[in-house]
């Protein structure tokens, strides 16, 4: 799985999770709808993390609490 894999089934894990909708995880975060669902297409390839730290406020966490998933253990570039 690649970084950008993994990113996009994280955020998709967590909204499933808490049964939030990209939009609402938008206004929580700051981060644009449109800039959310590029990352779950996983057609932004450089994702700034400036930009996570964002979504994982938008969650309630803290980077340690978002990266702290099993898909990101094994990442292939």
């Amino acid at each position: 799985m690649t970084l950008t894999e993994a990113l996009a089934a994280r955020i998709d894990e967590l909204l499933a999770q808490k049964n939030m909708t990209q939009y609402r995880l938008s206004m929580e975060s700051g981060a644009t709808n449109s800039m959310i669902s590029e990352i779950r297409h996983c057609k932004n390839k450089s994702t700034a993390l400036g930009v996570v730290y964002n979504i994982a406020q938008g969650f309630g966490m803290d980077l340690s609490d978002f990266f702290d998933s099993p898909l990101f253990k094994e990442i292939i570039d």
